[in-house]
Formats: C-alpha cells, structure tokens, sequence
C-alpha cells in the first residue's frame, strides 16, 4: 500500500552515528486525560455493584424482599450485562468509541433511577437489568478506547484505568452505603442507590469534548481527522506520523473485509484470527473463574465461618479488602509498562494460587477447633488479603489490557464484546453458585477447586501468551499473524 512521500521520511532513516542522540521524549499526558474521563464510567459500574451489598439490607426491611430474591438481585447484572457486552462491539464500530460511552452513561442514569422509584420486586429487576446493560458496555468500551487513543509507551498504565476505576466505583458504594445507613429504611437504601445516577449527566457531557478514537476514525475513512487526534496524543511527531502509517496499512488490507460479515468470515478462515480470540476467551474465563468475585461478594461470610464472630468487624474487614484490592491495581498501572504483560501475569496467577490453597488448608486444619478460632481467623484474612492484592497486581487489570492490545482492528469491539460476555458469563456462575457449592463440598473443597484454575491459568499464561509491551497496536498483526 502506497501511504505517499512520508513513507520515505527521514523518520524511518538510520540514525547518523555520530550524531548526537535526541533526549527520550517527554510523555504526553493528553492521552492520560482522554483514557480518564472515558474511564470514569467505570466508577459507575462499580458503585452499582457494590452498592447492593448494603442497600440490600434496608430494602428487605422496607419491601419485604426475601434472601433468595436479593441473592438474584446481587448476582444477576452480571447476566445481565451480556447484552450490552454483545451489543458493544457493533455500537462501538457503528457510532464510535465516544457515542458508545455516553449511550453507557445513558443506562447508568436510568437503571438506578427506576430502582430507586421502585415500589416492589419487579421494578427493582428491570432497573437492575438496565444497570446490567450500562456494566456491558462499559466494559467493553472503556478499556477499547484507552488502548486506541494511547501511545504505546502508556498504553498498558491507560488501559488499566478502568479496572482502577471499577474498584474505586465499588469503594463509593461501600461509603454510600455508610452515609445514608442513619436514615428510616424507606429513604435510605433509595438515596444509597439513586445518588449514582447523579454524575452521569456530567460524565456524558464530559466525554463529549474528549477526541474520537484515532483507530475508528481511519476505520470511517476520515484520514485527516485521524491524524488530527494522533498529533494531539502521540509522546512526539514524529511517532504521530509513524502510528498513521501503521493505521492505514492495516486499515487499507481490511478494507475491502465487508463490514460485520466480513469480520466473522475471517475467524472462520484465519487461523491467527481464530487464536487470538481463543487466547481472549481463555484469558476471560480464568480471570473470573479462579473465583475472585465469589471473595469479594462473600468475604464476611468466609470470615464468619473461619471464627470471626462480630458483625462490626466483619464488615471493617471487608472494607479494609477493597481497599488492598483498589490499592493493588496501582502497582499494577506503575508496572505494566516497565517490566510487561507476561511476568506480572505470571507472578500474579502463582500468588492466588498459593493463597487459595492456604485459605483451603486453613478450614481443614482448624475444622471444630474452638479454641484456635482467632488464629485461624488471622491466617484466614491474611490469605484473602493476599489472594486479593495478587489478582489485582496482575490479572484483575491485565486480563482487559491484554485482550484489548491483542485483538486485530477490525475485530477489536466485537471481539472485546465477546471477552466481556465471558467474563460476566463466568462472574454470575461464581458468584450464584458459591454458596450451594460450598455446602456440596465444603468451603475447603471450594478454595481447593478455585487453587486449580489459578493453577490451569499460570500454565495457559506461560505456554500461549507472548509478550506485548511496547509494541504497537499495529505489531500484534505480525506477532499473532492474523494479517
């Protein structure tokens, strides 16, 4: 393909030896800014997961909704959310990366809107399925629009942004929680929830004025535009024109791919197609499957049962989880982009392994021991902390940044649709089952079983995933030969 005289600019020369070598480029923070605000919806996401976890108790008091009917209500958005995970990727290719987040901000003002209105169950589900919707699309567009829009000397620190975000969204939830618990039941659990409709109106409006994804816009054919938003984002300009070059060139061999059709024709006949996609699927799966929800949602109750007895501290417990795991994911930002993908993966899925198989080995050591009740407690919370900062430093945020770097353009939203619909597939399984799971085979048994797809991740890590730091979106064509 022909891309015109800066094809052959002096940017792509060998560098004179005995010049003297430029300094390293100042990053550009605009990108920060961009991947920010885009992510912020992530809160959102979060504050609507979390927040049931308190609410739940003023809603039974006020409408009388049972145990069995509030377990569905807490696990269902993640089924919910497929829908906005499978109807993602098209909204993403056919409106853009920047419409597709304010219809996301749209459902998040909606949803918490009708379930705090609500005057029984039924309304309470449908407001949740439309929350769910929002999860979905959130999801898929966020860390899509912060891998487009970075350089690739920031890409994996702006990618992980919405993971950070997400866990932030659950923490002001846990607060909400807190702030409204004084109030007569029937205000409570309605302001805990509808106050998270409130910054969605500015967050839309906010994303309006960030630019569209430089990779869609080349996509739609709107070249000049595209280069407009490279020169903005790009660390020097010199990088903006060689990232344009790389865009049109795989824009340009796609171009005659036939829209939708011609995107699923190729994993049908591609077999580098047909593995990348299998790599983010398998990457999906084991990032939830390893049990990090069924931890996070039922933590106090494992505590309970490990011998702790005070509902106060249970609770301050639980707080103290999210704040490990919220504080995790920035080691992981700080990392990604020194020492790689691949080795923060693996540390990462060898530590929850070996966790998981303490906090097993805990309630089969001190099963009936009464009197060792405080120390198995202790070693019980040190093992969730553990297993908690483990998955975050690495395959919490990893798993989004990998999936969304190694995706080849044309199929990056659908594909990032269907990496989502794995992941919330695999969350609302764990997350629905874990209690009769754990009175079939014990709470041993159920540690022991998530030890071993931790253990099945790190293999599938270290045998299939190759490592993408600092290569361009561009690269992942050759290094997973999907061109």
């Amino acid at each position: 393909m022909a891309h015109g005289p800066d094809a052959e600019a002096p940017l792509l020369a060998k560098p004179d030896a005995a010049a003297t070598p430029p300094p390293p480029a100042k990053r550009n923070k605009y990108p920060f800014f961009c991947a920010a605000l885009a992510s912020m919806t992530s809160v959102l996401m979060g504050y609507n997961v979390g927040v049931l976890s308190g609410a739940q108790i003023f809603m039974a008091e006020d409408l009388g909704v049972s145990d069995a009917q509030i377990e569905v209500l807490s696990g269902i958005i993640n089924i919910y959310s497929l829908v906005g995970a499978l109807l993602g990727g098209w909204t993403s290719d056919r409106l853009g990366r920047r419409l597709t987040i304010v219809v996301a901000n749209a459902f998040f003002l909606v949803g918490p809107l009708a379930m705090a209105v609500a005057g029984g169950y039924a309304l309470l589900m449908v407001g949740r399925f439309v929350a769910g919707v929002g999860v979905g699309y959130a999801l898929v567009v966020a860390p899509v629009y912060a891998a487009e829009i970075a350089p690739p000397s920031s890409r994996g620190l702006l990618t992980s942004l919405p993971e950070i975000f997400i866990n932030c969204g659950v923490m002001l939830g846990y607060v909400s929680n807190l702030a409204f618990s004084g109030l007569p039941a029937h205000l409570s659990w309605r302001l805990m929830i509808g106050v998270g409709a409130v910054p969605t109106v500015f967050l839309a409006a906010g994303v309006l004025t960030m630019p569209e994804s430089p990779r869609w816009l080349a996509m739609k054919g709107r070249v000049a535009d595209a280069k407009a938003v490279l020169d903005r984002t790009s660390d020097t300009p010199a990088e903006a024109r060689q990232r344009l070059l790389e865009i049109e060139d795989v824009v340009g061999s796609t171009s005659g791919g036939g829209g939708c059709g011609g995107t699923w024709k190729e994993v049908a006949t591609k077999a580098g197609v047909r593995r990348v996609l299998a790599v983010v699927l398998t990457l999906q799966f084991f990032q939830q499957a390893s049990g990090i929800d069924s931890v996070v949602l039922y933590g106090p109750r494992i505590l309970a049962m490990a011998g702790v007895t005070s509902n106060t501290l249970l609770l301050s417990l639980n707080v103290l989880f999210g704040v490990a795991k919220a504080g995790s994911i920035l080691v992981a930002m700080a990392l990604t982009d020194r020492v790689g993908r691949r080795p923060l993966l693996l540390v990462s899925t060898g530590g929850m392994t070996l966790a998981l198989l303490v906090l097993g080995s805990i309630f089969v050591a001190f099963a009936g021991a009464e009197d060792d009740a405080a120390v198995a407690a202790a070693v019980s919370f040190a093992a969730i902390v553990a297993f908690v900062v483990t998955f975050s430093v690495g395959f919490g945020p990893l798993a989004w940044v990998y999936s969304s770097e190694v995706l080849p353009l044309r199929l990056r939203a659908p594909g990032a649709g269907l990496g989502t619909a794995m992941n919330r597939i695999m969350s609302g399984v764990v997350t629905m089952t874990f209690l009769s799971l754990y009175q079939a085979i014990t709470m041993a048994g159920v540690f022991y079983l998530y030890a071993a797809i931790a253990a099945a991740s790190f293999v599938f890590i270290y045998a299939c995933l190759p490592e993408t730091r600092g290569r361009s979106l561009e690269d992942m064509e050759e290094l997973f030969h999907t061109k």
